[in-house]
C-alpha cells in the first residue's frame, strides 16, 4: 500500500460550524463580508432579468453609485441582492426602474416566494408574423415595394417596439446588449431596403425569445418541483380532541399530525402511534421503503406505505429538511462556478471585440478596395446580431442547476457549483470508521477481569464512566452493564482520541485506549498480550485503569455496512484512493480495512492527527473527507471537499458541509463523482456549441454566405441547444 499521508499525529478539535465556514469563506466570499458596519443588504425580485442581457445593464447602472457597496445576481431566480447604505434603497430602485425594470422587495432569494410572471398577448406577434411572411410573398412576387414596406413595418412595429425601446435605453446607458444590436441590426437592413428581411429577422427574434425564456423557466423551476412534494394540508387534533384538515403553514410545533395510507407527510416530525413503511426517496434517494414505528423520524415530502400512524410535528413549514434543502440548493444556485467565472469574464470581452470587427467590416472594404457599401454594410449587421454572447453565458449557470437539482434529488445537498466541479478532480477519499464505514453500534463482546477489584466492582466502574460519555464505544459498555447500579461521577473529562476520566468516592479512573493508560501507567506485558489477541479479532480495547493498575479489559466490535464494501469498490473504479482514519487503535483499523477494501488505514488517529493526514495528501490532488461533521471538524474543515454523513433532519450538516448525504450510504460519493464528471462533460459541450455555432456564422458572413435570418437562428438557437443540453442532466 502506498502511504500518502505519513506518521503524524494530532491535535485540538475544533467545531464543524467554525471550520466549514471559513472553507465557505475562502471559497467565495459573502457580501456581508463587504458590507459595512451600517449596511444595508436587500433582496430585490426582478422578474424581467432572466438573462446575462439584463445582468450587465443593471451592473453598469449601479456600479457607478457610491452607495452601492456590492451586488450579487442569481439570474436563475431572477434575484438581485443589493449591499448599500441605509439612505441608499429608493435611489437604486429609481436607478433600476429607469432601465424598464419593475424590482420588488423579497425577503429571501427563495424562488417559492416569486409570483407568476404576467403573460404578454398573442396577437401582437401572430400579426407581426402574418405580415412579415405577406413581405415575403409579395417581394417573391414581384409586387410594388412600398406594399413589401408596409407590410415589413406593420410586422417590426407590432413584435418589436419592445426591444427597440430595451435597445433604446441599452444604448443611453453606453451597453451593447442583444437588444440594442438587434434594434441597430433591423433599422440598417429597413434602411438598406431588405423590408422582408427586416421584418422576418424582427418576428423570429421575438419567437425565439419566448422560446428561449420558455426553456430556462424550465431550468429555474426545476428544484421548484421538489417544493410541491409537500402537501398544502394535513389532519391536525384539535384541542377538543377532534381532528380537522389544516393548512400546512398554520400548524405550530408539537401539534399531532394523523398520516392515512398513501397519503404524502407534510411536516418533520416523530411518531408516537402506528407502524409503516415510507418512502424517502424525494429525501434522501433511497429506492426501499423504511420501517418507521414509535420514536422514529418522518420527514415532510415522503411517502407514507400502507399503515396509517400519527406524529408529533417538530418543525414548522419553513424549517423541515426538505424546506432547508430546497433553501441550500437555491443559494447553491447563485454561487458561481469557475467555469462560470471564466465564461463571465470572456463574454465581457467578445462582444466589445466582436462590434469592432463589424465596424471594421463595413468600413475598411469600401475605403481600400472600392468595394460597395451596402454589401458590407449589410455583412456588418449580420455580424452584430451574432455579437451578443448569451447562448455561451447562459450555457453554464443552467447546466450547474440542472446538475445540483439531479443531485438533490437523489439526497445528494451539493452547497455550489463550485464543489459540484471539484467532485470529478477527487483523487483520494478520507474515511472516518464509526458511523461512516461501519454502522456506529458497537457492542460489547468480551471482558476481562483481573485481580485486585471484585468483577462486579469493575463493571460497575466502568458503566459508571461509560453511562457520562456520548460516544458508540463507551455506550456499547454501558449498554451490555444495564441494570447495574451506577456511581455518582464527580469532575467527569471526556479526552478526545483517548477516553474519559473522572472521580467516584474521591478516587479517579480511566476508561479508555492503551494511550491512555501509558500516560499514567506502565501496561503489563500479559495485559498486552491480552489486547492483541483481542485487536487481532478487529475489536476495539478499552481498559478500566485506577490510578496504580489496569482494573479489567473491555473489548467492543462494529459491522461493518454491506454499502461499505460495494461503495469502496466504486471508488476505486472512479480513481479515487480511500484513507480510513481512526481512533480505533492501528490493529483494529487494518483489520476493518481488509474487509472493506480501504487502501490505506490509520489507527489511534487523534483530531490532528487526521488534519494532518489529509494535508498531506491534498498535496497528491483533491481529497475528499467523509465523517460526523463534528469529531471530524478539522480534517473536514481542510479537505477539498467535506462530506457530512447522514445529515438527514441535521441542521449543522446541512448548513456547514459542502456535500451532505440524506441517509448514511456511502455510494452516494460515487455517485456524486459521477455526477460531477457528467456535469463538467456537459458544461464543456455548452461551451464548444456556444462558441462553434457563433465562429461558423461568422466565417460565414464574412465570405459572403450568411443572412440575417441565419444570424439570429444562429444567436437563439445556440441559446436553444445548450439549454436543452443542460437539461438532460436532470433525466439522468
Amino acid at each position: 500500500m502506498s502511504n500518502c499521508c505519513g506518521n503524524n499525529r494530532c491535535g485540538t478539535n475544533a467545531t464543524s460550524e467554525a471550520g466549514s465556514a471559513e472553507r465557505l469563506r475562502r471559497a467565495s466570499p459573502s457580501l456581508s463580508a463587504l458590507a459595512g458596519s451600517d449596511d444595508m443588504q436587500t433582496h430585490l425580485r426582478i422578474m424581467q432579468m432572466d438573462c446575462p442581457v439584463e445582468e450587465n445593464l443593471i451592473r453598469k447602472k449601479l456600479a457607478g453609485m457610491p452607495a452601492v457597496k456590492a451586488l450579487d445576481f442569481n439570474l436563475m431566480q431572477r434575484v438581485l441582492t443589493v449591499v448599500h447604505t441605509p439612505d441608499a434603497l429608493d435611489p437604486i430602485l429609481s436607478a433600476i426602474r429607469s432601465l424598464g425594470f419593475e424590482p420588488e422587495r423579497t425577503d429571501s432569494s427563495s424562488q417559492r416566494e416569486a409570483p407568476e410572471e404576467k403573460k404578454k398577448p398573442w396577437w401582437p406577434l401572430a400579426l407581426a408574423a402574418v405580415a412579415a411572411l405577406s413581405a415575403e410573398a409579395m417581394h417573391w412576387t414581384g409586387m410594388p415595394t412600398w406594399l413589401e414596406a408596409a407590410l415589413a413595418l406593420i410586422a417590426v412595429a407590432a413584435c418589436g417596439l419592445s426591444t427597440y425601446q430595451k435597445g433604446w435605453i441599452a444604448l443611453r446607458n453606453g451597453n451593447l446588449n442583444i437588444n440594442a444590436l438587434m434594434s441597430i441590426a433591423v433599422t440598417g437592413a429597413l434602411a438598406l431596403g431588405q423590408w422582408p428581411e427586416a421584418a422576418m429577422v424582427m418576428v423570429l427574434f421575438t419567437i425565439a425569445e419566448l422560446i428561449e425564456a420558455k426553456s430556462l423557466d424550465r431550468a429555474r423551476n426545476a428544484i421548484g418541483a421538489l417544493m410541491k412534494l409537500t402537501p398544502e394540508s394535513a389532519t391536525v387534533q384539535q384541542t377538543d380532541g377532534s381532528w380537522k384538515t389544516t393548512d400546512v403553514r398554520a400548524i405550530a410545533v408539537n401539534s399531532l399530525v394523523r398520516v392515512k395510507p398513501g397519503e404524502r407527510i407534510a411536516l418533520d416530525g416523530n411518531v408516537v402511534r402506528g407502524r409503516t413503511a415510507i418512502n424517502q426517496a424525494p429525501v434522501t434517494g433511497e429506492s426501499l421503503p423504511v420501517d418507521k414505528g414509535e420514536g422514529d423520524v418522518v420527514f415532510a415530502g415522503t411517502i407514507n406505505g400502507s399503515g396509517g400512524f400519527e406524529y408529533r410535528v417538530t418543525a414548522a413549514a419553513g424549517e423541515t429538511t426538505l424546506a432547508r434543502i430546497i433553501h441550500a440548493v437555491e443559494a447553491a444556485q447563485g454561487a458561481k462556478a469557475p467555469t462560470q467565472r471564466v465564461v463571465d469574464r470572456f463574454a465581457q470581452v467578445y462582444t466589445p471585440v466582436v462590434f469592432a470587427i463589424a465596424v471594421a467590416v463595413a468600413v475598411l472594404p469600401p475605403l481600400i478596395s472600392g468595394a460597395g457599401w451596402q454589401e458590407w454594410i449589410y455583412k456588418a449587421l449580420v455580424m452584430l446580431v451574432i455579437a451578443c454572447p448569451c447562448a455561451l453565458v447562459i450555457s453554464t449557470p443552467v447546466t450547474l442547476v440542472s446538475g445540483l437539482t439531479a443531485a438533490a434529488r437523489r439526497g445528494i445537498l451539493i452547497k455550489g457549483g463550485v464543489y459540484l466541479e471539484q467532485g470529478r478532480k477527487l483523487k483520494w477519499l478520507a474515511l472516518d470508521k464509526t458511523g461512516t464505514l461501519t454502522h456506529g453500534q458497537p457492542v460489547q463482546t468480551d471482558a476481562v477481569i483481573f485481580s485486585g477489584v471484585p468483577e462486579e466492582e469493575s463493571r460497575r466502574l466502568a458503566a459508571s464512566l461509560a453511562g457520562y460519555s456520548d460516544h458508540p464505544v463507551s455506550q456499547a459498555i454501558s449498554a451490555a452493564s444495564e441494570g447495574v447500579q451506577r456511581y455518582e461521577v464527580d469532575n467527569f473529562e471526556a479526552l478526545p482520541g483517548r477516553g474519559v476520566r473522572g472521580v467516584i468516592k474521591g478516587a479517579t479512573y480511566s476508561l479508555g485506549n492503551l494511550r491512555l493508560t501509558e500516560e499514567t501507567l506502565r501496561c503489563p506485558e500479559k495485559i498486552r498480550a491480552a489486547i492483541a489477541k483481542l485487536e487481532a479479532q478487529g475489536k476495539t480495547v478499552i481498559m478500566l485503569c485506577d490510578a496504580h493498575q489496569v482494573l479489567g479489559l473491555f473489548a467492543v466490535a462494529d459491522t461493518v455496512k454491506e454499502s461499505s464494501r460495494e461503495a469502496v469498490s466504486q471508488l476505486h473504479k472512479l480513481g479515487v484512493r480511500t484513507l480510513m482514519l481512526t481512533g480505533d487503535n492501528t490493529h483494529t483499523a487494518q483489520a476493518i480495512a481488509a474487509q472493506v477494501g480501504i487502501d490505506e488505514a490509520r489507527g489511534d488517529q487523534l483530531p490532528e492527527d487526521k488534519l494532518r493526514a489529509v494535508e498531506d495528501c491534498a498535496t497528491q490532488g483533491v481529497i475528499g473527507m467523509a465523517g460526523d461533521g463534528i469529531n471530524d471538524a478539522p480534517a473536514l474543515a481542510r479537505a477539498d471537499i467535506g462530506f457530512a454523513m447522514g445529515a438527514m433532519g441535521t441542521d449543522t450538516a446541512i448548513e456547514t458541509a459542502d456535500v451532505a448525504l440524506m441517509d448514511d450510504d456511502l455510494r452516494k460519493i460515487a455517485a456524486f463523482v459521477r455526477l460531477s464528471r457528467q456535469t463538467y462533460g456537459v458544461l464543456v459541450q455548452n461551451i464548444v456549441m456556444a462558441i462553434g455555432i457563433k465562429a461558423l456564422f461568422l466565417a460565414l458572413t464574412i465570405a459572403g454566405m450568411g443572412t440575417m435570418w441565419m444570424a439570429v437562428f444562429a444567436d437563439v438557437g445556440a441559446s436553444l441547444l445548450v439549454v436543452a443540453n443542460g437539461l438532460r442532466l436532470l433525466r439522468k
